[in-house]
Order: structure tokens, then sequence, then C-alpha cells
């Protein structure tokens, strides 16, 4: 079994470096079933290729097989498998060995080397796929990986068996080799669907490790975790689990770095007034496509979160973009969509400690806005409201802007600073909450905010807390 990379950066030497590996010299590391030979079979300033060849001792796997945690599922299994002759879970092992520091992401001659795409071609022979071209495409091209291969057949010599599940399998990608890295330790067993170890809760460590910088964006997650954990559906739960939960969350220094638009800023610090109140349950009132909701199902805090909105189809986008369906089932009762107007009264949305309203008001004709009220502040009754509106005065700022054209053609009215606070106040009043008010965005002298929000405490309850 053969796993070659090659480079053509120039000078294509410097691949030396960041694989800590010289080029002059054939080296070899030990694994637990047998050994890895590393070596260049060219090397100059155009082009650079190091190999790795997994030799691995029959006799010996079927020993280490044999023995208590042995892994063979048929009693001939250790006789006859195709484990010494294909690339599979132990050249993950050997590219581990072989590669620890680069993967590592450490460079100590040539540092400025770690963090640099590169074009980088990759070769693996023989690589075992269950689910053949559709499972290759499907697990690298999104990646960003050009897919070449070659399948095998079962024999040359008798073409009428067919083709096997074997191939000859060539990547190209502009990327750094430490994510190469990344990937072909992470999808090799994947496409091989097999492990020849047991797999563990400490395998869920090393998934998360390996793939944190592309693995919960990859919209094959789901596949390659039941496949890396060897489809034990409890491991598999928890890993996409923590993987919803990073790619929902973003570092502070991300955070700080990046300049997010006004919309995100909006749902942020709707969340952090959510998560102020203390309450558990939250409704999403008009929720969208479920941006808010899935910043709060992030959040530990909220063990129940509803969905509502008008529109069926932005709720099957949420759904969609939640993957609600292959929620784990103990996730799956934390999110619930519902489609539903808020001039009606809806059972559905009663009971919860605190409500959402985002960008929802300024979308109903003034008129329905008591029907609204009704609905929200009366029956439903959360103990904390957040609702947000476009400010008027800011759209002065504009440069397409025209007198009394609105920000949106779906929009019924906007309103000013002062027309916000006097409905704000006249519905904490009549429903018996406190109100408190807040600026959204960056603020300009004289018109305000781009955004608006109320926070409405009701005065009748215990279980808000701020």
């Amino acid at each position: 079994m053969l796993l070659s990379i090659t480079t053509t950066r120039r000078p294509a030497s410097d691949l030396s470096y960041l694989l800590h590996k010289h080029p002059e010299k054939v080296q070899q590391v030990e694994i637990a079933a047998g050994a890895v030979h590393i070596f260049y079979p060219e090397v100059s300033e155009e082009r650079c290729t190091i190999s790795l060849l997994l030799d691995i001792d029959p006799i010996g796997l079927v020993r280490r097989n044999s023995g208590p945690g042995g892994t063979n599922e048929f009693a001939l299994e250790q006789y006859v498998n195709d484990r010494p002759y294909v690339s599979s879970s132990f050249m993950s092992a050997a590219i581990v060995k072989a590669f620890s520091t680069a993967m590592n992401g450490r460079c100590k001659d040539r540092p400025e080397l770690v963090n640099e795409p590169m074009p980088l071609e990759v070769e693996i022979a023989v690589l075992p796929v269950r689910g053949g071209e559709e499972v290759l495409r499907q697990l690298f091209e999104p990646l960003g990986y050009k897919v070449g291969f070659e399948r095998h057949p079962i024999d040359e010599a008798f073409p009428e068996w067919g083709e096997s599940r074997y191939y000859t399998v060539r990547l190209s990608n502009t990327t750094t080799v430490q994510q190469l890295l990344s990937h072909l330790y992470i999808l090799i067993p994947v496409c091989d669907n097999d492990k020849h170890y047991w797999v563990g809760q400490q395998e869920i460590g090393k998934l998360l490790e390996k793939g944190k910088d592309w693995l919960p964006g990859h919209p094959a997650r789901e596949l390659i975790t039941l496949r890396y954990l060897k489809h034990q559906k409890s491991l598999a739960n928890q890993a996409l689990e923590m993987l919803l939960q990073a790619e929902g969350e973003s570092s502070e220094e991300d955070t700080k770095e990046r300049k997010l638009r006004t919309h995100d800023l909006r749902l942020l610090a709707v969340r952090d007034e959510l998560l102020l109140t203390g309450a558990h349950t939250v409704a999403d009132l008009g929720c969208g496509e479920g941006k808010l909701v899935k910043l709060l199902w992030a959040e530990k805090q909220f063990e129940r979160i509803l969905g509502m909105d008008v529109s069926f189809r932005s709720l099957e986008i949420a759904k969609d973009k939640l993957k609600t369906d292959r929620l784990p089932p103990h996730q799956q009762k934390r999110i619930q969509f519902i489609q539903g107007s808020l001039t009606y009264r809806d059972t559905r949305i009663e009971g919860f400690e605190a409500a959402a309203l985002v960008e929802v008001i300024e979308h109903l004709d003034e008129p329905r806005l008591a029907a609204l009220e009704k609905v929200v502040f009366k029956y439903a009754r959360p103990g904390a409201v957040i609702i947000t509106t476009p400010n008027a005065e800011y759209n002065a700022l504009f440069e397409d802007h025209e007198e009394g054209r609105m920000r949106h053609s779906d929009h019924r009215f906007e309103w000013t600073r002062q027309e916000f606070e006097t409905w704000g106040r006249q519905v904490a009043e009549t429903h018996n909450y406190s109100v408190s008010f807040k600026a959204l965005g960056e603020e300009a002298p004289e018109v305000g905010a781009l955004s608006q929000m109320a926070i409405f405490i009701t005065k009748d309850t215990s279980y808000v807390k701020r």
C-alpha cells in the first residue's frame, strides 16, 4: 500500500521541511501491524514527491487479532481478509506516526510554510471504497479536491466477475500540508468503512481534533462521523452534537476580527438578552430560516426552543439547515418548528418563559398590531419578550434614501425611536410588564442606531430573573 504526496510549488523541496523527513534518506517507523517506509522518489526545485510504503506483517496481524480484544467478526477473518494489502486505518496510523509534527502544525526551520496553501497531489493505492465513485466525490470534492481514480477488476483473468471495491485514487488541491494530512487521516478509513481496532469514546476526541477546521461545515459530516466511529450510533450522536455546537460557535478572536453584518449583530444581541433573562424555554416568533434558533440551540441554558413562522418554505429551510431529522433524539426534543400566525391565538406558543420577535412587527399592518399584542402579551404571556424593529430615522443616512420610502417592500410601517417607545410603554402598561429600550448597531448623531430593541419583563411572575 502506497501513499504519495507531491507538490510543484517552487522550491518544491521545501516539502521536506514541512514533513520533517530528509530527502536523501530512506527512513522507517514502526506501527503495531508492521513497518512504514518513508522515501522520496523525486526531489527537485520544480517537483517533490514523498511516499509512504506500508508493509503489514500478515502473521503478526493474525496473532494480534486472535487474542483478547481482537476485532475478528467471523472465525476465519484473521486468515481471509484484505488488511495486509490495502490502504485502511493502518495507513491513518502510519500518517500519524510518520508526520506527527506536520499534523500538529509545527515546522522549526521554516515556520512560515505551515499556513501556506500550496498545490498538492496525492495518490493512494490501493484504497477500498464502499460506495464507489459517489462516496469518493461526496467526501473529497466539498474540500476542494479534484478527484481522479482507477477502479480495479476483481480478477483481470476473469473480467466477467466485474469490478472490485478497490481503487487507485488521485487527488489534487491547493491547501496546507497540515490540512491535507488531517483530511487523509480521517477520510481513508471512512472510505474503507472499517477500522482495525476497537472504537471507543476516545475516538470522538480524535475525530474532533483532526477535523475541527473543516468537519463541522462538511455536507457529509453525518456519513463521515458514522463511518469513522464504526457505526456506533451512540458515539456518532455525541460527536454530531459536539460538531453542531462547534459550527454555531465562533471564538472571541474571530468575532472581533470579522465585520459582522447588522442582522448578525441583531441576532447576537437578542440571544444575549434572552440569556440574561435566565429563561430555559424560548419561542422565536417569526423565526424565518432559523438563524436565531441556531444561535439559541448552541446555548445549553435553553432546554426547549420553538420556532414559529407563517411561511412553510422558511420553516423547511430552517429544518434543513439545522438537520433536525438527523439530530440525536434528546436534541430533537429541544427544537420544534410550527407554522402559525401571530394575529390569532395559538395555544402552542403559550407557557414559554421567554419569546423573541426579531424584525417582525413592521411586516403587519398597524391596525393588526392590536391582535398581535393580545396573542403575545395577553394569551401567550411569556415572562420576557424581546422585540426589535428598524429605526426609521436612520433611513436618512442611506445613499439611495427617498422620503417616505421603506427599507423593504414588505414593510407596512417603520417607526421612529419615539414612536416605538410610545407603543412599547403602552403595551407594557396594559399588560403589566416593565419595558426598557436599547439601540442596535452603530449610532449616528441625531438619528440614532440602525435598529432598536424593546425588552419587556412581566411584573407578575417569578420564574424570569435578571
